[in-house]
């Protein structure tokens, strides 16, 4: 009798989680006591999830936020282990797959056939398209620089946009270092956009231009890219390969030579922020690092685009130290959240990224701060989790001109202080 109830009990349990959810979903998950800690830990390390905050399971906390994406093959499993340790969730989306469908849904490739082209997430390929047919509709102002490939011999391409002058300084921009953070390479197609259409009809842009050459590079990471719109919308890293491993892919962002693969970067391949063999083993981060090496007398400015969480960093997040002009990256970034408060009614923290995140060395925004660019910063753009990384294509406009603004108001008072100390 009481083999017979274990079967039924069984049985009922898998009709369960054969009718449980058939979508991916997006979990908001907050432990409370140090075994839930541990026991989410393991979920997300265990289970076939993806952590999308904190970006490591080392940084899950009490009383700490969790955004977890579960794969509809694994929900049943994890509501439950949520369930028998009591640890109470929020379904943040239960339409992930509709979300990712949504995304990669393109009408055209020809940003001259649609307005709304800068409002859709596009492919590797139409951005390539994108910055050829750019560079020969603008052969007086945009010249397509190759920096380098990726590991799997996709081009580097960058774009310098550069007006009236020569010998002028500059600022650097640079997208998509985390390949599922689609957000981010919108911006840079954003970016050079606008300041094309808006040269001398907005003011700050054309201070702006006027003063400064733009290099922007508008997907760091072409390989992990593609296979996010291809194989896996959650992949993070680049794609490379290490001999005697089979998890493949290096975190970009810990692959600088600051304070390198120390606490808050991981040395197992298989790790989300895995620092890589040495200080830019990976081809993309060493083409970046030589580029802006061979250009540090000119570029004054430095910006990286990540999403999400809403958030103006500046270095140093590879140490709790602080930077040598600390206070004045800390006021530009104050200037540049308030004007975004004012214009969008939207709130962006800010701060030095180690206190107001957490460590993470071996970044890029401190590598460039410490070659000799001494305005570097670090842009999580929209939103705070309720999307996360699946941004619908209608929040872009809203998400790159929050970044616009914060881009010209740092950039401004760049110009500013550099001028003043050369008077």
């Amino acid at each position: 009798m009481r083999t017979l109830f274990i079967c039924f009990v069984l049985l009922f349990q898998l009709i369960g989680a054969l009718s449980t959810e058939t979508r991916d979903q997006i979990l908001s998950i907050t432990p409370t006591t140090p075994v839930q800690v541990d026991i989410l830990k393991n979920i997300s390390t265990q289970y076939e999830t993806a952590l999308w905050q904190p970006v490591h399971h080392q940084y899950i906390q009490e009383e700490t936020q969790v955004h977890l994406f579960v794969p509809a093959n694994s929900s049943a499993v994890v509501k439950d282990v949520l369930q028998q340790y009591k640890i109470t969730h929020e379904v943040l989306l239960d339409n992930a797959n509709e979300l990712i469908e949504m995304q990669t849904r393109n009408d055209t490739t020809d940003p001259r056939s649609s307005t709304s082209f800068y409002e859709r997430y596009h492919s590797l390929e139409d951005i390539y398209h994108w910055i050829n047919r750019t560079t020969k509709d603008n052969p007086n102002t945009i010249q397509t620089i190759l920096l380098g490939s990726s590991y799997e011999k996709r081009p580097l391409y960058a774009l310098k946009l550069s007006l009236n002058s020569e010998n002028k300084k500059a600022m650097w921009i640079d997208c998509g270092i985390h390949a599922r953070e689609w957000i981010s390479p919108a911006f840079c197609l954003w970016f050079i956009q606008y300041a094309l259409g808006f040269y001398k009809q907005n003011q700050d842009i054309t201070e702006i231009l006027d003063n400064m050459d733009v290099y922007v590079l508008p997907v760091m990471n072409p390989d992990g890219y593609h296979y996010t719109w291809t194989t896996n919308r959650m992949w993070r890293k680049n794609r490379s390969t290490k001999r005697g491993s089979l998890c493949v892919g290096v975190d970009l962002n810990r692959n600088f030579d600051a304070n390198w693969c120390t606490e808050g970067a991981s040395d197992d391949p298989c790790s989300e922020i895995y620092c890589g063999a040495f200080p830019e083993s990976e081809p993309e981060s060493e083409a970046v690092a030589n580029f802006l090496r061979g250009h540090k007398d000119s570029v004054q400015l430095y910006l990286t685009m990540h999403s999400y969480s809403q958030m103006l960093l500046f270095p140093y997040s590879c140490t709790l130290k602080e930077a040598e002009n600390h206070n004045d990256m800390m006021e530009m970034v104050q200037e540049a959240s308030q004007a975004i408060r004012r214009y969008y009614r939207n709130m962006y923290k800010y701060g030095a990224g180690a206190k107001t995140i957490y460590l993470a060395p071996g970044g890029s925004d401190d590598w460039a701060y410490n070659l000799g660019i001494k305005y570097s910063f670090t842009f999580e753009l929209q939103d705070r989790g309720r999307y996360g990384f699946l941004l619908p294509p209608s929040h872009i406009s809203r998400a790159c001109n929050e970044a616009l603004l914060a881009v010209k108001v740092i950039a401004q008072k760049v110009i500013e202080k550099t001028q003043a100390s050369t008077v």
